[in-house]
This record gives structure tokens, sequence and C-alpha cells, in this order.
């Protein structure tokens, strides 16, 4: 008997990204696989059901969890559908084990194999499966989007009968995946982007967007792509450099956040004082608490003049394309796991080992374990 892939509807509210398009329901089954999804589970991210026509449709979720024996999701599963899952279900999708360990804890306790989209190793095998960076690079799109609709100037040099406006001069705080994207997006706006990053090694991929990088004696590259945790004298030092060219900024997009972790605290409240009223801060940090001290996640504010706008679940505002490459994902990681239309785990292969959070009774990633073991549940 084919295995069968299941997807239910997200419970999120305003999460419009979906675990399956209908492109992957098709490559799925011609892998063999059985495909069930809830009825209108695509529909947020433009999907209707009609073009799934190689899955199988249900009305309910009860019925989606009924038949599943490997799940997708893109949201975190509450604790109610986690307890609709039968033990032994494979479940993937993003996990965020750190805000949630009492869901971890049932995981556990129903013996579901879970695999988390954030732990995907970051290595050259599993590039295609990396959802923090397909991801990544549709928040830092849509951050520069979201600065040019509401700066207080133009971002490309205008020549008028009214005479000649400058371009605007754009900040990029952090050039990991979605600050490399908001670089090379803000560039075909017309702006003057300048970059910074505490990772030495990203200045030529700044340089080769066409942006000026911004060099600095601090070198803090850590494991895993991500930087490492700067000293105070470090932090004053790098304060000290930035504020000069945050001032001269119309534009600030910062990016700097690391997974399971508060985001870096890089613009203070002085150096936002220091800014041309009009300007902008558009921090995508904002999930882990905001790379700027007046970040209030979820919210615009403003301060002196210079708004400072904290978006959330950013790729969840462009669904279409964030829940097409986000299913890529998904069916690269499930593809490793499907032989002839039956699923077959190698515990051996360190992307699925490196991936797993729960199996067989147990927590397996060790930071959370250790997370859960000393919560309250």
């Amino acid at each position: 008997m084919p295995i069968c892939v299941a997807v239910p509807k997200e419970q999120t509210p305003a999460e419009r990204r979906v675990a399956l398009v209908p492109e992957i329901a098709t490559r799925l089954v011609k892998l063999g696989v059985k495909v069930v999804i809830e009825k209108d589970m695509g529909k947020s991210a433009y999907f209707m059901d009609t073009a799934y026509q190689n899955a199988q449709l249900v009305d309910t979720a009860e019925q989606v969890y009924q038949q599943a024996e490997v799940i997708l999701k893109v949201q975190p599963p509450t604790l109610a559908e986690i307890e609709q899952m039968k033990a032994g279900t494979v479940l993937i999708g993003f996990m965020a084990p750190h805000h949630y360990p009492e869901r971890v804890a049932k995981l556990r306790d129903k013996k579901i194999t879970s695999l988390a989209m954030e732990l995907v190793p970051r290595i050259s095998r599993a590039q295609s499966m990396d959802a923090l960076s397909s991801q990544a690079s549709v928040a830092g799109y849509k951050a520069v989007i979201m600065a040019a609709d509401l700066a207080s100037v133009f971002f490309p040099m205008l020549t008028t009968a009214a005479g000649t406006i400058r371009p605007a001069k754009v900040l990029i705080i952090g050039v990991g995946v979605a600050g490399l994207q908001a670089i090379a997006t803000a560039r075909r706006l017309g702006a003057m982007v300048e970059a910074y990053d505490v990772r030495a090694a990203t200045k030529e991929q700044v340089q080769s967007l066409g942006a000026k990088f911004i060099d600095m004696p601090i070198k803090a590259e850590g494991q895993g792509g991500y930087a490492r945790e700067l000293t105070e004298e470090e932090k004053q030092q790098q304060q000290a450099i930035l504020a000069k060219h945050v001032a001269a900024a119309q534009v600030v997009i910062t990016t700097a956040a690391i997974p399971g972790r508060p985001s870096p605290k890089i613009i203070t409240q002085a150096m936002v004082a220091g800014m041309t009223p009009g300007a902008v801060i558009i921090d995508i940090a904002s999930e882990g608490g905001g790379n700027c001290e007046l970040t209030q996640p979820g919210k615009t504010v403003e301060y002196q003049g210079v708004i400072i706008h904290g978006p959330l679940n950013v790729p969840s505002q462009t669904p279409l394309h964030a829940s097409e490459m986000y299913s890529k994902n998904l069916f690269n990681l499930l593809s490793l796991m499907i032989k002839n239309g039956e699923l077959q785990i190698d515990w051996e292969d360190e992307v699925i080992v490196g991936s797993t959070l729960t199996h067989a009774g147990e927590i397996k990633h060790v930071p959370t374990r250790q997370l859960v073991e000393g919560a309250k549940l």
C-alpha cells in the first residue's frame, strides 16, 4: 500500500502560506504516494481545490489525521492537532521548539516522528531543503517593498521638469539571505545602498550586488553560517561606527536574526534620535524582539519623526511564491524518505538525523531536550 501524505488547513491566524501546492502534489503522486488534503487547504495562497487534480479531497481535519502517515505543515501544530495524530506519524514543518516546549513534549509522548524545517543542516547537499533560506529571501524582498511604501522619498533618481531628485540612501543591516535579497531589490528600485554584517566574509557578496560594504575591525564569524554574539566592547565599537551611517540613511532595513534566540539589539534609541525625520526603519527581525530598541513586534510606531515598522511573518504576505518555494523544500526533504511509494527512513542520513526533533518517544534535538526537561509542563 502506498503511504498517505496528508495536509490539513493551517490553524495559525493570518498564516496564508500552505505546505503543498498543486505541482508538488502531482510530483508526490508520481512517487507512488497517496495525497490527501483538507478542503480549501490551499485557498489562502490562491490555490483552489480544483487545481489539486491528483489529490483526494476530504471535508475535515479529523479525516486528514485519520488517514495520514506523513503530515506536511507550515506552522507548528497546536496541541489539539497533535492529539489527533496517530502514534508513529511523521510530521514535517516549522516547529519553533523554543517557543512551544509543551508541544514538543506532546509530540514526544504521542511517539510522533517530527522533522523541523528550521533544523535542516546548512550543508551543500541540503540547500534545496533549506526553508529558512527560501522564506528569508521572500522576507528580504518584501521588506524593501514595505520600506518604499512607508518612505517619504522616491527610491530611484528622477530627472523632472521640477529638477533632479537624488536616489534614496538605504542601509541594510545583516547580510544573510534576507539581507542579500533586500540589497538586490533596493538596487533594482534605484536606491544607493550600503550594507553591514559582522561577518567580514559577506563583503564580496555585498559588493557583487552593487552595494557598498561598511568595514569594521570586528570579526564575528560563528557556526552554521550565523554570527557569534559580540562582547560588550565590540557592541559599543559597532554602534559608534554604525551611528553615522544610520543617521545618513533615509531607509534602514534590519535582518539580523538567529532562530531560537532573541534578535541582537543593534540600533539604539540614541541612533534613532540621530536620524532625519521622515526616515524609515523596517525591522524584519521583530519575531525575535527586533534589532532596534524601539521596535514593537507587529506594530508601526513613530519616534521623533522616524517610522519604525516591526512586521511579523513577512513571507506570509507573499503567499503564492512563498508557498511554492516552501513546498519544494518539503518535497526535497520528503523524497529522501520515500522509496517506491513506501516510507523508508535512513537513520544514517545526516540530513534526516539533523532535522529530527522527536522520534520513538524521545526528543532527539539536544538543545530542545534540555529546554523541555527544564520547563514546567
